[in-house]
């Protein structure tokens, strides 16, 4: 299991698909067949480095600190898990929202 139970994780529907969140903020996701995963910006250009990530584009601009990984880019599990522990990091350093 990536994310285990944890009280401070929660899941909501946004930007089309699923997203966890940590402490109100948002982690990681699912939309379609990718995984969005907020990085934050200071982490985003070697975020875009990785094969299979791709800058998150949801409204037709992209999302400076968001990237999608495709399927590929996280099919193994440690990629997977890997991916996930980029967007718990981020959220992680941020302020709980209410």
């Amino acid at each position: 299991m990536v994310i285990g139970a944890d009280p401070a994780v929660s899941e909501r529907k946004m930007f089309g698909g699923l997203a966890i969140l940590l402490n109100g903020n948002m982690s990681v996701g699912i939309v379609g067949d990718e995984l969005m995963v907020r990085v934050g910006p200071d982490a985003y250009a070697d975020a875009l480095a990785h094969p299979h990530a791709r800058e998150m584009d949801f409204t037709g601009k992209p999302m400076r600190g968001y990237v999608y990984v495709d399927g590929d880019g996280c099919a193994e599990d440690d990629d997977l898990a890997a991916w996930v522990e980029r967007g718990l990091g981020f959220a992680g350093s941020l302020p709980p929202k209410r």
